[in-house]
């Protein structure tokens, strides 16, 4: 692959590992790293996990910090951040408190990116910062500056009560449609992510007003999808057909990279990863499925005529609509294999 495995790397570790062990000199007890509330987790979000203490890894030099990321450099292409602004400051919240009752601590993200940026220069590495949610406009131009890429999710980028229109997208961003603590969007056109959420005890308004909302979320998408000519038969396209025009639709943006999620790619509906959860669902371990809850192989992938499908409608629109010079496009499906990415 161009670029070769891109890995994730989490916002921390479990409090009860062997990470936060070796590391106990260098991270903070008695606190929890999480998020306050906003409008997909209304009662806030408490991730159960050690934060940095910022002056202790100040203290060591900010070893540990560059020994990890060393680690992960050496055996990959690139690099996820989830809640890059976590290089900024975090949310803490002291043991036995509620999620939303925690508070900011600020981190010298000029050392915290100084690090990152010598390292992953030095791996020769592309590293993409997740700047979702409460971000600062400042936070993500001095990003930018460092040559982290922003992360851009379809259903997020909002021009006041409308779409952006994928082309006034970030260049310097990965695009995507949906995230993975979002369902898949066979899911979310569904919204099986309110009936979970009202299940589980989540919501701060009624699943009437929230139903309500979500479905004028999906028709105004849907409204510029059509515009755009994507959507033929409109409303009464199948599901396949509105999740290809999505896909379209982004593949308009100038963005560096392309993300096309797997879980879309087979049909499946089940969310991954349901924030500010631990053991109420299972995060993680929802083994993928199709449309019809059949579990799917990798082997199975390339035979796949979705997964086929969904590919080549992708391949036909990154290598239709025009971009800047100098962006490479992969070759279409038939001619390469499906392991390979399909985007810029």
């Amino acid at each position: 692959m161009d670029i070769g495995v891109v890995h994730d790397l989490a916002v921390g570790v479990s409090k009860n590992g062997a990470d936060a062990w070796a590391l106990q000199d260098t991270m903070a007890s008695g606190v929890s790293v999480g998020a306050p509330a906003d409008m997909y987790n209304q009662l806030g979000q408490n991730w159960s996990q050690p934060p940095w203490h910022p002056e202790r890894l100040a203290e060591a030099g900010y070893q540990p910090w560059r020994d990890m990321l060393r680690n992960i450099f050496r055996h990959a292409g690139g690099i996820r951040i989830d809640h890059v602004i976590g290089l900024f400051r975090l949310w803490w919240i002291p043991d036995g408190n509620q999620a939303s009752e925690g508070a900011y601590v600020y981190y010298d993200h000029q050392a915290m990116l100084g690090v990152l940026a010598l390292e992953a220069e030095l791996a020769d590495v592309v590293v993409v910062g997740e700047d979702l949610g409460t971000v600062e406009p400042s936070a993500r131009q001095y990003l930018e500056q460092k040559g982290v890429l922003g992360t851009s999710i379809l259903w997020f980028e909002m021009d006041e009560d409308e779409p952006l229109d994928p082309s006034e997208y970030r260049e310097l961003c990965m695009a995507s449609v949906n995230t993975h603590d979002l369902p898949p969007t066979a899911g979310y056109l569904e919204g099986v992510q309110l009936q979970l959420r009202e299940d589980l005890g989540l919501l701060a308004r009624s699943p009437e007003e929230e139903r309500k909302e979500a479905q004028q979320q999906l028709d105004t998408f849907f409204a510029a999808v059509e515009a755009a000519g994507l959507l033929p038969d409109g409303t009464n396209s199948s599901e396949e057909a509105k999740i290809e025009a999505l896909y379209r639709y982004l593949g308009r943006a100038p963005s560096m990279l392309f993300n096309v999620s797997l879980v879309d790619a087979v049909g499946e509906r089940r969310i991954q990863n349901q924030p500010g959860t631990s053991d109420e669902y299972p995060n993680w371990r929802v083994p993928l499925a199709d449309g019809n809850g059949m579990y799917v192989l990798l082997e199975e992938l390339n035979r796949m005529d979705r997964v086929r499908a969904l590919v080549k409608a992708v391949n036909e629109t990154l290598g239709t609509h025009s971009r800047e010079p100098g962006v490479t496009v992969h070759e279409p499906l038939e001619h390469r294999d499906i392991a390979e990415p399909c985007g810029k």
